[in-house]
């Protein structure tokens, strides 16, 4: 288990839940706009929303922010160290640094007395973009190893300066890179992890370079908070990354809906009744699995893990509960299975 620091209230590490991040593209100067991303990510189900400040007037802006902010902030840093400091002095709850440009000890060491003082931790993250040239040097280019030392060698900086508030992150265009790198440091150090696929691309592409990515770190149980990195707007990366959270399992805060992929049996429209029940039980948030099966032949054995569902049928469907017999339905069959699950939920949530 990896060790624990704080971003505000929110823990990370640990063994809390796995944490979703996101991170605004607006004008961090301009607190209106800023301020209106972050609640809508929040409101999407982000945990944690990442601000870039890189200039004096971002660093000042962080205070309005953080006053206007549901969730924890962090501040993303790049080349200056005096903007960190000055973010934390406004009230930033984490502080996000690059070893490739973050300058040497002397201003590691600087970032360390600020955080201490303010108890306020740091992510230390590396992309395979911007690796020290050093590093680049005695490893022929971007490598695992490569990007783990980078790492490891700025998080024992801090840890020279008596500072140990540390998450480590391991990015990379490719997800090969990506999750070697975040396997291999989690054999040398405790620390927790960030992760994710950096640079993806849009939401086609970069959701399932970030599943496969982000899927395999969790099943491998490394991961403490993660972020879906997609071109366009941040807001599309909360659902993307609860989407790969429920997925797998880590979390289970809603109606899991599993459907068949029907064939020529299908007796229903399995598609447009799955979508309809997914957008109408949004709101429940008990643990469920409901399956809607094209076809009474196949349905009810293949959905046995399920806590009840439909399957279609000639004249109507077959509705069926775990622990008991099918039972014949004719009629709104979508609607059916609604009423079903909000009366299971209802049942299971006293």
């Amino acid at each position: 288990m990896t060790r624990q620091v704080f971003a505000g209230s929110v823990a990370i590490g640990g063994g809390a839940p796995v944490s979703v991040q996101s991170m605004t593209n607006t004008d961090t100067r301009d607190v209106v706009a800023t301020s209106a991303q972050i609640r809508a990510l929040a409101d999407a189900g982000a945990d944690i929303v990442r601000v870039s400040v890189y200039d004096e007037a971002c660093a000042q802006a962080v205070r309005a922010l953080v006053d206007r902010s549901p969730v924890p902030l962090v501040a993303d840093i790049h080349f200056d160290v005096n903007l960190a400091i000055r973010s934390v002095e406004n009230g930033i709850a984490k502080v996000r640094i690059n070893p490739g440009n973050i300058g040497g000890e002397k201003n590691v060491r600087l970032l360390a007395d600020c955080l201490k003082a303010h108890r306020v931790p740091v992510r230390i993250g590396v992309n395979s973009g911007s690796i020290e040239k050093e590093l680049l040097k005695k490893y022929g280019g971007v490598t695992p190893q490569c990007m783990v030392e980078s790492g490891l060698n700025h998080a024992r900086m801090l840890e020279r300066a008596g500072y140990d508030d540390i998450v480590l992150s391991y990015k990379a265009t490719d997800v090969q890179t990506m999750v070697a790198a975040c396997r291999l440091v989690a054999k040398q150090s405790d620390y927790p992890q960030h992760i994710g696929v950096t640079e993806s691309g849009t939401a086609d592409v970069g959701l399932v370079k970030s599943a496969i990515g982000i899927g395999a770190l969790l099943l491998d149980g490394i991961g403490d908070t993660v972020r879906v990195s997609l071109s366009g707007d941040p807001v599309q990366e909360v659902p993307a990354a609860l989407s790969i959270l429920r997925a797998i399992g880590v979390r289970r805060d809603c109606i899991e809906i599993i459907s068949c992929p029907t064939c020529g049996r299908t007796c229903i429209p399995v598609e447009d009744i799955a979508r309809r029940v997914r957008a109408e039980t949004m709101d429940i948030h008990v643990p469920l699995k409901v399956a809607v099966m094209g076809c009474v032949v196949n349905g009810p054995g293949e959905a046995r893990e399920a806590d009840l569902g439909i399957a279609g049928g000639k004249d109507g469907g077959a509705l069926f509960v775990r622990g008991e017999a099918p039972r014949a339905v004719r009629g709104d069959l979508a609607e059916i299975l609604i009423r079903a699950i909000r009366e299971m939920a209802e049942a299971r949530s006293k």
